[in-house]
């Protein structure tokens, strides 16, 4: 009876073992490739960390999407658009996130973009400006739209070269219901 009570006893203290272990595991580090500052770490510096209140992270900070068919950007030799011999570089946004800042009836959202340039067939060393838009709809009304030329450095013998792209200043109304929708991606048409 008493090694079946000390074996239980036993099994308890492993099985809060394993439970701490994993907890640890878990906790700290990076957020990944796009962490915005939005946790994580191991600081110990309290000094430095930014208090978050209850209301914050209650808050409404709506998701970004990467809009169907803008993940991917060809750039073409001069006149040859469209012909697959001749792409220079292909793009491809992989990853997005955001992080909400709250003022009197605005939300300020920094929105980010993670991804590559892949050299094509007929690549050359240089820059390319990829046409990033960020676009915040509320059903068909248009709460922000901003085109920026994004200007990447590739090297042709490299095999992809990593970017990250942010727009820290997109603000809007605060919305009455979550409704709002927040689409990033390429764009070649007009500014507008």
């Amino acid at each position: 009876m008493v090694l079946l009570s000390n074996m239980r006893r036993l099994t308890r203290i492993a099985a809060l073992g394993f439970l701490v272990g994993v907890a640890g595991c878990q906790s700290g580090g990076p957020g990944g490739v796009l962490d915005l500052g939005l946790g994580g770490g191991s600081s110990t510096d309290t000094s430095t960390t930014q208090k978050i209140s209850a209301q914050e992270l209650r808050a409404y900070c709506p998701r970004v999407t990467l809009r169907s068919g803008t993940a991917f950007y060809n750039t073409y030799e001069r006149g040859a658009e469209n012909d697959r011999d001749k792409i220079i570089y292909q793009a491809s946004i992989s990853d997005v996130t955001r992080s909400c800042t709250y003022g009197a009836g605005t939300i300020t959202m920094n929105v980010a973009a993670a991804g590559k340039v892949v050299p094509g067939p007929v690549a050359k060393d240089g820059t390319i400006s990829m046409p990033i838009r960020i676009a915040v709809l509320r059903g068909e009304e248009v709460l922000y739209s901003q085109l920026h030329k994004y200007d990447v450095s590739i090297a042709a013998n490299q095999p992809a070269t990593q970017f990250v792209f942010n727009d820290p200043n997109v603000t809007f109304e605060t919305p009455a219901a979550r409704n709002v929708q927040v689409f990033v991606g390429y764009d070649e048409g007009p500014a507008d």
